[in-house]
């Protein structure tokens, strides 16, 4: 397999930016997967904080499972703002595979 399919695969399929390390691209690929990493810092972020509410009445009603309907009904406020980080996590990921298909290897 060639390296830049190996590349493309990588980005596409594993994570956005191993695709630029593997091409010995160091420095794009750390700062794609840097800010990958805090995208999905935020994600998770905005999940739990939408949920806590829920999670701390079920913890204190002493209730262990949660339902799909409840966890719907507390993420509806952050739906807008889900949406915005979704959205940045795909242009990246589009921005990682643009870049290795437009990269030359020398040599």
């Amino acid at each position: 397999m060639k390296r830049k399919t190996t590349a493309l695969l990588l980005s596409a399929l594993v994570l956005p930016g191993l695709g630029q390390l593997y091409l010995g691209r160091k420095a794009v690929g750390g700062i794609i997967l840097v800010i990958v990493n805090l995208i999905l810092l935020l994600a998770v972020f905005v999940l739990l904080r939408g949920l806590s509410p829920v999670i701390a009445s079920r913890i204190a009603g002493g209730a262990i499972s949660i339902t799909p309907a409840e966890v719907v009904t507390a993420l509806e406020g952050a739906s807008a703002f889900g949406k915005g980080v979704l959205a940045s996590f795909f242009l990246v990921w589009a921005f990682a595979l643009a870049d290795i298909l437009r990269f030359r290897e020398e040599g």
